[in-house]
């Protein structure tokens, strides 16, 4: 059995995803997987957020940002892999 190393992923969700508890909603999501990082909403509409773990615990996370809270609609979530970071905990920032 191997053990993945942890990785860290950025990732963007379009659709209505503010004003809807989104982040905070994120913020739980992550904290339950074990996650580090942070998420935060964009000028643009957008809700952005860099999370950190195991990739398997990222995929969950991934598969959950499609849903959402429930007054969300999801119409994309891309993702792109960056490099390693060391965060505490996972937060909402301003």
């Amino acid at each position: 059995m191997s053990i993945e190393a942890n990785c860290c992923r950025h990732l963007r969700v379009r659709g209505l995803v503010q004003g809807v508890f989104y982040r905070a909603s994120t913020e739980q999501t992550a904290l339950r997987l074990g996650l580090a990082g942070w998420v935060r909403n964009c000028a643009n509409g957008d809700v952005e957020l860099i999370a950190c773990g195991p990739p398997a615990r990222l995929d969950d996370l991934e598969q959950w940002l499609w849903e959402g809270p429930p007054a969300a609609r999801v119409d994309a979530v891309e993702r792109r892999d960056v490099p390693f970071e060391v965060f505490v905990g996972f937060s909402v920032r301003r």
